[in-house]
């Protein structure tokens, strides 16, 4: 679970909910019709502009968001070695006793493509394939939340239109004017907050997930590689250490370091 993300929500409803309900109004920002012209006209909108499956996709794109657990970059690094050490020791056909322990399917993929001796190119070529139509799927989602971000403010502006010309056609009923008013000012509000503290955040999370998994699948792709050339271990783990911003690199050292320290502390002890 991506605790930032659930914090951010929270936090930002709690935040505003105080900030409303601080002098006892809270009740005077709740109002239905309000909810259903914003809501309601943001979600009839983007259906018309995507097909009902993009739609209902990019729901299960959030979930991934919040609740997948995706390998880190130096996660995967060190099981490249380990099935580099191996393939080294036993040859390629032992890693297939690995396959039904691979926590990535997209790497376990490439792991049965390296195990049946594909060629290299035509690895590469089916990986790469497979990573753009993942891409294509992450910026289908990413582009829902966009356009759902930015048809909510404008639903909140026809819901202020709409309160203003029913305050206008009842000018002679003071008693009405105050529900006309109450419409036409929330709307704007529901537009705005849903728009800006939950579609347009939500799809720039998911172009950051985006980033981050093309990034650790393209790590696998280059260690699947290399391990089909038959590279020694520490030149794949140099290899691939070179996709790491270099506090990572340090941060991977120094948890080696701690290890083997505790290997050797051990040893000692036994």
């Amino acid at each position: 679970m991506d605790a930032g993300s659930i914090l951010g929500i929270v936090a930002g409803i709690a935040l505003l909910s105080y900030a409303i309900g601080a002098d006892g109004g809270l009740g005077a920002f709740w109002n239905l019709p309000a909810v259903m012209i914003t809501l309601g006209g943001t979600i009839a909108a983007t259906l018309i502009n995507y097909r009902l499956g993009q739609v209902l996709g990019s729901f299960a794109v959030v979930k991934n968001v919040f609740f997948s657990r995706r390998m880190s970059a130096p996660e995967v690094i060190s099981l490249m070695v380990d099935y580099a050490t191996r393939a080294r020791r036993e040859g390629l056909l032992a890693l297939d006793r690995e396959l039904a322990e691979v926590p990535d399917p997209f790497l376990a993929r490439g792991l049965q493509l390296v195990v049946d001796g594909t060629d290299s190119e035509l690895t590469r070529a089916i990986l790469e394939t497979d990573l753009y139509s993942l891409e294509q799927r992450h910026r289908a989602g990413q582009s829902i939340f966009d356009t759902m971000g930015s048809l909510a403010p404008s639903f909140g502006l026809v819901g202020t239109l709409i309160g203003l010309i029913k305050m206008l056609r009842t000018l002679h009923d003071p008693s009405s004017i105050g529900p006309g008013m109450s419409v036409a000012l929330l709307t704007t509000f529901y537009g705005t907050l849903f728009a800006f503290l939950i579609c347009i955040p939500l799809a720039g999370k998911l172009r950051v997930c985006h980033e981050e998994e093309w990034h650790v699948k393209q790590i696998m792709i280059e260690g699947l590689l290399a391990i089909q050339a038959g590279h020694n271990p520490r030149l794949v783990e140099q290899k691939l250490r070179a996709y790491l911003s270099p506090r990572v690199q340090r941060a991977m050292d120094r948890r080696a370091a701690a290890e083997q320290q505790t290997v050797v502390e051990e040893a000692e002890v036994g």
